[in-house]
């Protein structure tokens, strides 16, 4: 899969989890739900937030590790490497995201700066 075909499998898969927005973010797309982080796609992978509880679970996937980020493992973070990705890895991981990041109290909204640009 392209990163642009686990894109669009994530938002078919997201369209019905609850309030879902998309942004930039480490090169790629991430992907909130109600405010918090579930996954994010970039062309080094798949970064999907399952929650310390369900990491175990995932790791059993073959190309499916810990993430890591400058050297420190992200708790509760599974990666999945590029060779890896395919509908039915997205499809097996993707519900234990939108579990535990369910759970999680929904981030407020920022309020607007009111500092002008210069």
């Amino acid at each position: 899969m392209t990163e642009d075909d686990v894109v669009r499998a994530l938002r078919v898969a997201l369209a019905t989890a609850g309030t879902i927005r998309e942004m930039r973010m480490f090169g790629g797309t991430g992907f909130m739900l109600n405010g918090n982080m579930v996954a994010g796609t970039f062309r080094h992978g798949l970064l999907l937030r399952v929650g310390k509880d369900q990491l175990a679970q995932a790791l059993k996937l073959k190309g499916v590790r810990q993430m890591e980020m400058a050297g420190r493992l992200m708790q509760g973070y599974a990666y999945v490497e590029p060779t890896a990705l395919s509908k039915k890895i997205v499809d097996g991981l993707l519900p234990l995201a939108v579990d535990f990041v369910g759970t999680l109290p929904a981030k407020a909204k920022k309020a607007a700066s009111s500092r002008k640009k210069r």
